[in-house]
């Protein structure tokens, strides 16, 4: 399919799995996060914010090398895990892991940046109407911030897609296990002659990033037409 071999083929297919899933696993916990880092006034706010952003602070190969430490099968959790047949370290779940962690910075930062723009009023006005905190935060101030997690969802599947280092790192570049697309596009540079594999890969990615822009663009463009409608 679109002149790539077995081996693109696999990277294409496993970035796409390994993106989506990342996203998936990270984004309810994302929204949390940020609603409490926006809302929120509690001791060690700060020191939480730190720990949710530290991923763009610290070298992904150091990311990479925690995770492995942590979640390897000799790891303080990933022994554990390992007794109930659950392994991340050299599977395509660990870069799972991988991206979900590089990932989730970014998407926190976007959703909070949408909740911080939803006017407090607002939720005060419902709470004083009789409304729980909960029924707010699902009626009012979520589904403002539509636009916002969809900014973010595009911008984690992006940042997942393009993981490197913490994921070769944490499951190395297996072909057809753990082998992603960036993964294969610098295996494909180390062998001569291999140039083509690397470039066809390197467009399949700048496609699917702008494909995964435009979608999200015309889904928040929707939702702000939908909400301003009378």
């Amino acid at each position: 399919m679109f002149g790539l071999g077995d081996q693109e083929w696999a990277a294409v297919s496993l970035s796409l799995q390994v993106a989506f899933w990342a996203v998936l696993v990270s984004l309810p916990l994302a929204i949390w996060v940020a609603h409490l880092l926006s809302r929120g006034d509690f001791r060690g706010k700060q020191l939480l914010n730190a720990v949710v952003h530290l991923p763009l602070i610290l070298p992904p190969v150091v990311t990479g090398y925690l995770l492995l430490l942590t979640f390897g099968t000799q790891g303080a959790v990933g022994a554990i895990l390992a007794q109930f047949g659950i392994v991340f370290a050299f599977r395509w779940t660990g870069a799972v892991l991988a991206a979900a962690v590089m990932a989730f910075p970014l998407i926190v930062r976007a959703i909070r940046l949408g909740i911080e723009s939803v006017d407090p009023k607002l939720e005060e006005a419902a709470i004083t109407l009789g409304a729980s905190r909960w029924r707010v935060f699902t009626t009012v101030t979520l589904p403002m911030c539509v636009p916002a997690i969809l900014a973010g969802t595009v911008l984690g599947f992006a940042k997942a897609m393009g993981e490197f280092g913490a994921t070769i790192t944490f499951v190395a570049a297996i072909p057809g296990e753990t082998q992603t697309v960036p993964s294969a596009i610098y295996a494909f540079l180390q062998v001569p002659g291999a140039e083509a594999s690397a470039i066809r890969l390197t467009i399949i990615a700048i496609v699917i990033a702008v494909a995964a822009l435009l979608l999200s663009e015309l889904m928040a463009r929707r939702v702000t037409q939908r909400r301003v409608a009378p």
